[in-house]
């Protein structure tokens, strides 16, 4: 079991960099309130107005990805009020018959490419459709180890979220989950929309606020509990649930940001379109004001440098304090562009000339 999980993490587990020293910037920039009384917003959607804001590590938990902290100016554009859920993915799939990466079995010869030289083949029977599902430790352990809580299991898709015998059918209002990168570009071309930029969603994350630390505001997570879905109590073995959720929530659970936007911290991770580049931000540090960054042309994660990856945000129902904090606004980590987990999701974005 422990072979396994060194070469499907290679291939589908997001890690955590270490922290990094604080380097706040005070900045005096205006946050607009979205004023979009002349404008036709999409069903299900929010205006998000165009603005500039100083983006990067706000706080003493910053991690390394965070810095610099640099000026960037955002177009407007709208943004799904909330996490695709289930009832709309499955609207998707019915219309056009798509099947996920965690419904396939695993091809090795795409695998291998992503792990290094002379890695063996894992026996077939470990190469069948699966996905990663959260499972929860009987007691504490290392937060290095990540197998001590990720299970690779045959049989978890969106539809089966925990397996063979779970089922959505109960969930249908929760946000879709084990949805890798490529199936969440699928739906966003065929509802006509895209993926958000990193910089669009920490502009949207923080809601018309200046600065803040997270989307409800500076609150701090201890008495945050009626605020987002994420973990209480001490990771990865006891979840006191004080938000009343242990895994996902119904979408619309907690208070909307100031932009009306649901969940911009907590229940699910989102995928964002931009390739994860630990150096980005010293790119766009280079050019003063960047507008409208996209990312960087080249994916670059020294850890795991043979797997692509793409940035996601928002943290989930596993994130806790003393583990990612990844509720926080300007909280950056990745995932392989082809895994599909239990803690992540998506939601699109349209411009507003599109």
């Amino acid at each position: 079991m422990k072979y396994i999980f060194l070469v499907l993490f290679l291939w589908a587990l997001t890690r955590c960099t270490g922290k990094y020293e604080d380097k706040r910037v005070e900045t005096d920039t205006s946050r607009p309130k979205a004023e979009a009384s002349d404008i036709k917003v999409p069903e299900g959607m929010a205006y998000i107005p165009a603005g500039q804001y100083m983006m990067g590590g706000k706080s003493d938990q910053a991690y390394k990805d965070e810095y610099p902290r640099h000026n960037v100016k955002v177009s407007a554009f709208y943004m799904d009020l909330t996490e695709v859920t289930n009832a709309e993915f499955k609207r998707f799939v019915d219309e056009t018959g798509y099947v996920t990466i965690a419904e396939k079995d695993i091809d090795w010869e795409e695998l291998k490419s992503q792990v290094p030289q002379g890695t063996p083949k894992p026996p077939d029977s470990v190469l069948q459709a699966g996905s990663l599902v959260f499972k929860q430790t009987d007691e504490p352990v290392s937060l290095q180890d990540y197998s001590q809580w990720w299970e690779w299991t045959i049989g978890a898709n969106w539809r089966n979220p925990e397996g063979p015998g779970s089922t959505i059918e109960d969930r249908m209002d929760h946000p879709v989950v084990h949805v890798s990168f490529e199936d969440v570009q699928a739906y966003a071309d065929w509802a006509g929309k895209r993926l958000p930029t990193e910089a669009e969603w920490e502009w949207a994350a923080m809601g018309g606020q200046n600065d803040v630390k997270y989307p409800w505001g500076n609150e701090s997570v201890e008495q945050a509990s009626d605020k987002a879905n994420f973990w209480q109590g001490n990771f990865p073995h006891q979840n006191y649930a004080l938000d009343g959720f242990e895994r996902t929530a119904p979408v619309r659970s907690f208070p909307a940001n100031g932009y009306g936007l649901y969940d911009m911290a907590g229940n699910v991770w989102e995928w964002c379109q931009d390739k994860y580049d630990v150096n980005a931000y010293e790119s766009y540090k280079q050019k003063g004001l960047t507008e409208d960054p996209t990312g960087s042309e080249h994916y670059n994660d020294p850890r795991e440098p043979y797997t692509p990856k793409h940035v996601i945000r928002g943290g989930s129902f596993l994130c806790n304090d003393s583990y990612c904090s990844g509720y926080r606004v300007s909280r950056r980590m990745s995932s392989s562009r082809d895994s599909g987990f239990n803690h992540t999701g998506f939601r699109c974005v349209k411009d507003v000339n599109g």
